[in-house]
């Protein structure tokens, strides 16, 4: 599946404000096939599988930034994966939605 730019521009973007606010190692958030950062603060995780990880599209991701999704609904609809004892996003989003906004 090849990567639109303008895609992996903006999943980049989010990805580092994500980052601003909530700085850390504990949590990875991928966001295959564009991208991946660790953030959360918390135990760092540095070898094999992290034991906190949250993965979901980039159409969620920009759903849950721009309030036409809550963590709770994606999540239960599927759309997000989440595991370990970080793994809850729901205050981060709802904290990035208030501030972040995603360029046309």
């Amino acid at each position: 599946m090849a990567r639109d730019p303008l895609v992996l521009a903006q999943v980049k973007s989010v990805l580092e404000e994500i980052t601003q606010i909530a700085p850390g190692k504990s949590v990875e958030l991928r966001i295959p096939p564009f991208a991946a950062v660790q953030c959360v603060a918390g135990p760092k995780h540095t070898r094999g599988t992290p034991p906190n990880v949250v993965e979901m599209s980039a159409d969620v991701l920009f759903a849950l930034i721009d309030g036409s999704t809550t963590w709770a609904d994606a999540l239960y609809a599927g759309d997000i994966s989440a595991s370990g004892e970080r793994s809850d996003l729901s205050d981060l989003f709802a904290k990035a939605a208030a501030t972040i906004r995603i360029a046309e």
